[in-house]
């Protein structure tokens, strides 16, 4: 038995900003991919996520007696399901920042929830912020708090804009140009990140008034204006507001930056060969890429593990 393909996204814009109501883009990446499976003589791995599915059921079980106006499952079939073996199946790295847990999250909701949203329905801004409150409510389990927005992107396998904290639309991004030099890539930091321990890091940071008006002041402001360079196809404004991003980050994100990545952040910065930000919550994983020619990019950085996912 075999489910459907789940992908794994990619938050290109709003990381940490999203907590503070800046506007994010979210698109699916379909190059990792997990899907629901059952059988007999487990790997190890697979051990490990029925496990992991063990411990879900139950709070899946809390979750449908606490809010039963936000989501029913079909329990008994889930519960019987994860006691036949069922795992998930996945290509997806975990502590990467590219939505594991999402895909996951997305892949029961779609075999168990009763009443579900389903993706062919017209979703209209109220369906989505029903569907990102269960996504959120249910990936909490794994990182403590949750938005919702991977398990959501990776359900609808479209490009979700956040434009606030309840005001979120599927959106249509610039046709990828196989032919164009500019590059969004993936760079790989070699180590897992945990999301947990950055956010709390980020929440310390937050209570010091100087870091909440850089927040404001420059993070969002260069965060909102990327994602409506980029939606937009503004590739000139882009790369002007994405230099711009990259320094705050460096400035002030410095604790989920990999040390050994802050001199090759700021040789982005003052060759404007690449520029480098957060892929999720940081602190390992993956490492996000922009470049306006990727050969350059590709020559500067060659002792590194490089992947595009969009050109244009």
């Amino acid at each position: 038995m075999k489910g459907p393909l789940f992908y794994s996204k990619i938050l290109l814009f709003g990381e940490y900003g999203i907590i503070k109501d800046s506007k994010g883009l979210s698109i699916p990446y379909n190059f990792f991919k997990g899907a629901l499976k059952t059988g007999q003589n487990l790997s190890e791995s697979a051990q490990k996520s029925n496990k992991s599915l063990k411990g879900f059921v139950e709070y899946l079980k809390n979750l449908s007696k606490e809010e039963p106006n936000l989501v029913s499952f079909d329990l008994e079939a889930l519960h019987q399901d994860v006691a036949q073996g069922m795992y998930f199946d996945s290509s997806i790295p975990q502590g990467y920042g590219v939505g594991s847990s999402g895909a996951l999250v997305a892949a029961i909701y779609d075999k168990y929830a009763e009443d579900k949203i389903t993706v062919l329905e017209n979703l209209t801004r109220e369906k989505l912020l029903t569907l990102k409150g269960i996504f959120g409510k249910m990936e909490s389990f794994f990182h403590g708090k949750s938005s919702g927005l991977d398990p959501l992107n990776s359900y609808l396998s479209l490009p979700i804009l956040i434009n606030s904290h309840d005001n979120i639309e599927s959106t249509s991004i610039p046709s990828q140009n196989s032919k164009g030099k500019g590059a969004v890539f993936l760079l790989d930091s070699g180590s897992t990140g945990e999301t947990a321990p950055m956010v709390q890091i980020f929440m310390e940071q937050m209570k010091n008034e100087g870091f909440r008006k850089m927040l404001k002041n420059q993070f969002i402001k260069h965060t909102d204006a990327c994602v409506e360079d980029f939606v937009n196809g503004n590739v000139k404004s882009l790369f002007g507001n994405l230099k711009q991003l990259s320094h705050v980050v460096l400035d002030n994100f410095k604790p989920m930056i990999p040390a050994k990545f802050h001199q090759l952040w700021k040789q982005g910065i003052d060759t404007n060969d690449y520029y480098l930000k957060l892929c999720g919550s940081g602190g390992g994983g993956y490492i996000l890429g922009f470049t306006e020619d990727i050969d350059k990019a590709r020559t500067a950085l060659k002792d590194y593990n490089l992947e595009v996912v969009y050109n244009f």
